[in-house]
């Protein structure tokens, strides 16, 4: 009897395997938005040299861990999901034990090697764990189902403002209250949270001189939290303090008129105006270089990215998938959303990078899973029709 051996997978049988799991469109967009990025920190980061340099191995690690996610089927997503969100939990409780604060806020967690920031993971680890819970449950719908998936929100958000982060933690919210809200969740409980949110704003602008006059006590929010909002609401109280950052802002998107200054040419950044300009306030340097254009052509770029993302939530085949896609997407949406405004002076300054813009390791990291993950469910859905052509 002669042994018939299986023969070896040939490796361009392999690679192309791994090259259909790339979605081209997202690929695409994920690419001009970081070349954009990388052309403006350039100009923005005079003043901090290595900036560039390692924001370039930033995004070869980024691209690497995509492409590695890229490659996980979401079944095995779906056994990372628990994991996943107890590491993050555990990170977190780390943090809050032994983690370095910088600025008054005790965010970082130093491991040796390199220093990271573990609310950002749970960017990531919070939909995959609720999109995991109402994946097991979605054939026994039930209120207690939602009310256990809040719990497991709360947990996290809580220590993330415990730092504090009020920024990070609203956008582990909106991330989380997406899936939720795909899983099923009434418009009748979302519609009172609406409106109480636009009554609050409302209360906001009408009683802003009382409110924040000096001693009055804000219960929920730091002081440094309402000083912020207060500084929104009239940034010329204290243009030399907290409304510095606002007023340089909106002076430097405003300066860069319809076509804007040209590259390098931007005075509020290059005459060190601008402060955080490689950072949260990188949008200000793009729109003083490149106008209002400019801005139109980068929000077209996110556009695309949130379309395409829930263009994949829209098409995945499991409970699981579009829940998870549906969340990876609105963290993108948010994290543009809440950066745009706060930069263009809407909304408070709380510190929230731009995807695939802003210099930062653990945030750039993040937002390549992200894109890692939604490869992934892109790819499983191109496989399910392969197999049922």
């Amino acid at each position: 009897m002669k042994n018939h051996r299986l023969a070896p997978i040939p490796l361009w049988h392999y690679l192309r395997g791994c090259l259909l799991n790339i979605d081209i469109p997202l690929l695409l967009v994920i690419l001009l938005l970081g070349f954009a990025g990388m052309v403006t920190l350039y100009s923005a980061s005079e003043a901090f040299p290595g900036r560039f340099d390692s924001q370039v191995r930033n995004w070869a690690l980024a691209l690497a861990l995509a492409f590695i996610a890229a490659q996980i089927k979401p079944q095995y997503l779906q056994h990372l999901a628990l994991p996943l969100y107890v590491l993050g939990v555990i990170l977190l409780l780390a943090v809050d034990l032994f983690g370095e604060t910088r600025k008054g806020a005790t965010r970082w967690l130093n491991l040796g090697v390199t220093t990271i920031q573990p609310s950002e993971l749970m960017k990531i680890a919070m939909p995959m764990m609720l999109a995991w819970w109402f994946h097991q449950r979605q054939s026994i719908p039930h209120f207690m189902n939602f009310i256990v998936a809040l719990c497991f929100l709360a947990l996290p958000v809580g220590l993330i403002m415990l730092e504090p982060d009020l920024g990070t933690a609203l956008l582990v919210v909106a991330a989380g209250v997406a899936v939720i809200f795909f899983a099923g969740l009434s418009w009748r409980l979302i519609i009172p949270c609406i409106l109480l949110v636009i009554a609050g704003v409302v209360f906001l602008a009408l009683y802003e001189e009382q409110i924040c006059q000096p001693g009055v006590d804000w219960f929920v929010l730091h002081d440094y939290q309402v000083r912020r909002v207060c500084t929104l609401l009239n940034p010329y109280e204290d243009p030399q303090g907290g409304g510095f950052h606002i007023i340089q802002s909106t002076i430097a998107i405003g300066s860069g008129g319809v076509m804007g200054k040209g590259f390098l040419q931007g005075t509020q950044t290059h005459l060190y105006f601008l402060p955080e300009g490689t950072t949260d306030f990188i949008f200000a340097v793009y729109a003083e270089e490149f106008g209002l254009l400019g801005n139109g052509l980068l929000l077209l770029g996110y556009l695309l990215l949130i379309w395409r993302g829930l263009a994949i939530a829209a098409q995945a085949p499991t409970h699981f998938s579009r829940l998870l896609a549906g969340g990876v997407t609105l963290i993108f949406f948010a994290c543009t959303f809440v950066n745009v405004g706060m930069v263009s002076g809407v909304l408070p300054v709380v510190g929230v990078p731009l995807p695939f813009m802003s210099y930062g390791g653990t945030a750039l990291v993040t937002f390549g899973l992200g894109v890692g993950v939604l490869m992934s469910i892109s790819g499983s859905t191109k496989r399910k029709k392969r197999q049922s052509a």
